[in-house]
C-alpha cells in the first residue's frame, strides 16, 4: 500500500502547525478534536510548553456532538473561554473527525466573532497533513489580518519568516539569525513564528526583504510580495561561504526592491554538476541552506530529498520531492551516497554502505533527540562532518 510507513515515522500533522506558528501571539487557539489530544501536541511537538504560556485548546469533541453536529457546544465554550482569557484573536483548526462530518469553521468563527467581537478564523487543518501546511495557512491568516502598507525602513529592513521550533531550535537559533542580521548590516523588523509579537508583526510592511527561513513562511512570502511588493529570499545562514552568499542575496533583492523590481530571484542555491557525494533529507530551506554550505565550506556536492511540501523555487535539478518511505528507501539505494544527513531516525532506510551524520529534526522525531538538535547557523562544517 502505497505511502504507508511501516519503519520510520510520519512528520507532525497540520494542527501542531498552527498550534506552533500561533504559540506566542497572544491569541487562542482550538483544535475541534477529542478529550485528551492537546498532549499528543504538547508532549510531541511543542518544547516549549513548559517554558512560555499560550491558549491552547481541545474543543474535546465527543461521539454524540459528531454525529448530530452539535455546532453550538463548542461555539459556546469558546465564547465562554474568550470571556475569561481576552485573546488577542481566536483561530480554530480541525482533526479528522471534524474533516469526515464536513464541519464548517469558516461559518463557526464568523459566528464566534460576532458573540464575542474578537477577530476569529477558522484554519482548514484535518490532520492528514503535514505541519508545513497547517504552519503556512496560520502565518498566511496573521499577515492577510495584521499587517497593512506602512512606511519603510532607512536602512534594509528585514522580516524573518516561518521559524517554528518544529524546524529550527527555539532557544539558540533565532538569537543568531538576528545576530547575523545585525553583523550585515541589516534592520531586524519581525519574526514569523518565534521571539516576535503582534505589534511586531504589524510593521512587517516596513521591511524591504523578508527572509524566509522555513517553507511554512513561503505563502506569508508570496502574499507579501504581490501586495507590498516586498522581496523574499530563502536560506538559514549556515556555514561562511554559504553565510556570505546569503547576505549577497538580501543586498540585490533590497535594492531590487528601491529600484522598483518585484523579484523572488537570487535564492543562493546554485548547484555544481559533480558527483553527488551525499544526501540530505529533510525540510526543503534548512537542507538546501545546509548543501550550500556543504559545497562551498566543504566542496562536497549534496543533493536535498524533501518528504515535504516544497516547490521548484526551493529544489533545484537532482533534488527529489520523496513523500514515501519506499521511495525514499528505493531513491537512496539507487544513488548510494557515500555521507546520508539525516535524523537519527532515519538510519533504519539508509543503506549499509553510507555513513550517516545525525540531524534531529524535531518535526520528526520530536523530544526523542530534542536535545541533540543542532543550531546549524553556529555550525562549523568542517566540525560538523568528522
Amino acid at each position: 500500500m502505497k505511502n504507508a510507513s511501516t519503519i520510520i515515522p510520519c512528520y507532525a500533522a497540520d494542527t501542531s502547525g498552527v498550534c506552533s506558528a500561533l504559540y506566542e501571539l497572544g491569541g487562542m487557539t482550538v483544535v475541534h478534536d477529542a478529550s485528551g489530544c492537546n498532549s499528543t501536541y504538547s508532549t510531541h511537538d511543542e518544547p516549549r510548553w513548559y517554558d512560555i504560556d499560550s491558549m491552547i485548546y481541545i474543543s474535546a469533541l465527543t461521539e454524540i456532538d459528531a454525529i448530530m453536529g452539535n455546532d453550538e457546544r463548542i461555539i459556546s465554550d469558546t465564547v465562554a473561554a474568550a470571556a475569561d482569557l481576552h485573546p488577542h484573536f481566536i483561530a480554530l483548526c480541525g482533526s479528522p473527525m471534524p474533516m469526515m462530518t464536513g464541519v464548517d469553521f469558516d461559518a463557526i468563527a464568523e459566528e464566534i466573532q460576532q458573540r464575542t467581537g474578537i477577530r476569529t478564523f477558522g484554519l482548514h487543518t484535518n490532520g492528514t497533513r503535514s505541519y508545513i501546511e497547517g504552519a503556512s495557512e496560520a502565518f498566511l491568516a496573521i499577515v492577510k489580518e495584521y499587517v497593512h502598507d506602512c512606511p519603510k525602513t532607512e536602512g534594509i529592513g528585514v522580516n524573518i519568516l516561518g521559524a517554528t521550533p518544529l524546524d529550527i531550535p527555539w532557544n539558540t537559533t533565532m538569537a543568531g539569525i538576528k545576530k547575523w542580521l545585525a553583523d550585515c548590516g541589516f534592520e531586524y523588523v519581525s519574526c514569523l513564528g518565534m521571539e516576535s509579537s503582534l505589534e511586531e508583526i504589524k510593521k512587517a510592511a516596513s521591511a524591504k526583504v523578508n527572509l524566509v527561513v522555513s517553507y511554512a513562511g513561503m505563502a506569508a512570502a508570496e502574499y507579501m510580495l504581490t501586495e507590498f511588493g516586498i522581496n523574499f529570499v530563502t536560506g538559514l545562514p549556515v556555514g561562511e561561504g554559504f553565510s556570505e552568499q546569503l547576505g549577497e542575496n538580501i543586498r540585490e533583492a533590497a535594492a531590487a526592491y528601491e529600484y522598483g523590481c518585484v523579484s523572488a530571484e537570487g535564492m543562493g542555491f546554485d548547484d555544481s554538476t559533480g558527483k553527488c557525494t551525499a544526501v540530505i533529507i529533510g525540510e526543503s530551506i534548512a537542507s538546501k541552506s545546509l548543501a550550500g554550505a556543504l559545497r562551498l565550506d566543504a566542496g562536497i556536492d549534496a543533493k536535498v530529498i524533501c518528504p515535504l511540501p516544497a516547490d521548484e523555487v526551493i529544489l533545484s535539478d537532482g533534488d527529489m520531492a520523496l513523500y514515501a518511505e519506499e521511495d525514499i528507501k528505493a531513491a537512496l539505494e539507487e544513488i548510494k551516497p557515500e555521507l546520508v544527513i539525516a535524523d537519527p531516525l532515519y538510519r533504519y532506510v539508509i543503506p549499509k554502505e553510507s555513513r550517516q551524520i545525525e540531524l534531529p529534526h524535531f518535526a520528526f522525531s520530536g523530544r526523542c533527540f530534542g536535545s541533540r538538535m543542532p543550531d546549524l547557523t553556529k555550525i562549523d562544517i568542517k566540525e560538523f562532518l568528522k
